[in-house]
């Protein structure tokens, strides 16, 4: 089969041996898990992050986004059948999605959107699952909760951002800030439900103070948690909460005792890295989130589309990504 593989991490995005094409032999289902035609893939962050920080023995298959068609199931699946449309995000510790075939546990996999083609959905598996733990796994907010209280996101044009601003939105009554710093970012974040939206490029406590929110209950911090990690502090109202997703060189939580603040961190991969008792959460909040979008509650997140998925249209959207101005979701399709 078709495939997209790194074989030396560090690579520059710009050298072509940085992603290749290659063939590599069809996967075989084990008991829990779906064989999956992949149609389309969108990228992370995380693809660029192991690509450049992943040492690799043998030819690596990146991406933690799919949309597909089940084609073979294994010998204990229940969730599924063949010929069923689903999407995904998968696992760190499996082979990745930039491939004609992949094999996933069908506990982390979703009914894809009916509403959506392949190309939508393959957008929001993986952002969605994580905007969806850090709302109501990891602070804990109810649904039909947050009245009176607000919540700012930083870096809210994002892919995570894109999908957190319209859950929050539709599901809360929290007041939502989104951060970003063009006008085509400030123009998205809108669209997607943010009740007002300030630049984080500018001090974050007088552009809060112009809205008359001095202070916030809750900040996400999406990307550049380091730079930003000061004002995070000072505008945090006593007792509030502090998640973010990305990866600070370091992070002193002393600040925060100040304020009795809580801190949360997020990764969408540990329930499938480390089997919990309710990694079948995803598989349930991924089918919520399809059940949205057919409702028309949601919307994907797709930014731009790169084409079919191969090695040089990969490496484009790697170093779109790493550039930092990749608005929504990129996404590639068929083989």
């Amino acid at each position: 089969m078709k495939a997209v593989v790194y074989t030396q991490h560090g690579l520059p995005i710009g050298d072509p041996r940085s992603l290749q094409d290659t063939e590599l032999p069809m996967p075989l289902a084990g008991p829990h898990e779906l064989l999956v035609e992949v149609r389309a893939v969108s990228v992370n962050p995380v693809d660029t992050k192991i690509r450049l920080g992943a040492p690799v023995t043998e030819p690596r298959v990146l991406g933690w986004d799919a949309s597909g068609i089940v084609r073979g199931v294994g010998a204990a699946v229940t969730l599924f059948k063949e010929g069923d449309e689903v999407f995904y995000a998968g696992s760190l510790l499996r082979p990745g999605s930039n491939s004609q075939f992949q094999t996933v546990d069908e506990r982390i996999v979703g009914r894809k959107p009916a509403s959506l083609d392949f190309a939508q959905s393959a957008a929001l598996p993986l952002t969605a699952i994580t905007a969806w733990e850090l709302l109501f796994d990891r602070l804990k907010v109810a649904e039909g909760g947050g009245a009176g209280k607000s919540l700012l996101v930083i870096g809210a044009a994002g892919g995570v951002g894109s999908i957190l601003v319209q859950l929050a939105r539709t599901l809360t009554k929290l007041t939502i800030i989104g951060t970003a710093s063009r006008e085509e970012t400030r123009n998205w974040v809108r669209e997607l439900g943010a009740h007002h939206v300030i630049d984080h490029g500018r001090p974050l406590q007088e552009q809060l103070e112009a809205i008359t929110i001095p202070e916030v209950d809750i900040v996400i911090s999406l990307t550049h948690t380091d730079q930003h990690y000061p004002a995070i502090v000072e505008v945090l109202a006593p007792q509030g909460q502090f998640a973010l997703i990305d990866d600070p060189a370091t992070l002193d939580a002393v600040p925060l005792k100040r304020k009795s603040i809580s801190l949360h961190w997020e990764l969408m991969f540990t329930r499938s890295m480390f089997a919990t008792a309710d990694m079948v959460k995803q598989h349930e909040l991924l089918n919520r989130v399809a059940q949205m979008v057919d409702a028309g509650l949601l919307r994907t997140t797709l930014g731009q589309h790169f084409g079919r998925i191969s090695a040089e249209n990969l490496r484009r959207a790697h170093a779109l990504i790493e550039s930092g101005r990749a608005v929504g979701k990129i996404v590639l399709e068929d083989f």
